[in-house]
């Protein structure tokens, strides 16, 4: 009996052991992905992020705009700024963190403008 208890151990482990290794490999892959997919752009990114104090993800979660359109982003901004004001019960809190996102999204949309800009100039180049 403790044969055949040990033996259901030794395998559950060996089943836990292979999906954990198998899981940090796909972390690692994914994660190699993103850095080479960032590039130098993901220097500029996270300056932004440091300085405004919102990463890009959590601003775009806070205007809920899933890709960098200015106008959602606009449309998104005045309804959130005023549905928060505080003359009408809303939040300062809530519409500071408004106008931080809307700040970091804009950052974002201007260095991607830079990039797009030095793609196009290394173009004419070549």
């Amino acid at each position: 009996m403790a044969k055949y208890l040990a033996q259901i151990v030794v395998m559950g482990v060996q089943v836990v052991g292979r999906a954990f290794a198998r899981a940090l490999r796909q972390e690692y892959a994914a994660s190699q992905a993103a850095a080479q997919a960032r590039g130098r752009s993901g220097q500029e990114s996270a300056a932004a992020s440091s300085i405004t104090g919102i990463s890009l993800q959590e601003a775009q979660q806070i205007l809920n705009v899933s890709k960098l359109s200015p106008e959602e982003i606009q449309k998104n901004y005045e309804h959130l700024f005023k549905v928060n004001d505080k003359s009408v019960g809303g939040s300062f809190y809530l519409q500071s963190k408004v106008v931080r996102a809307k700040e970091r999204l804009d950052e974002e949309l201007s260095i991607q403008k830079k990039e797009e800009k030095q793609q196009s100039q290394q173009n004419t180049e070549t």
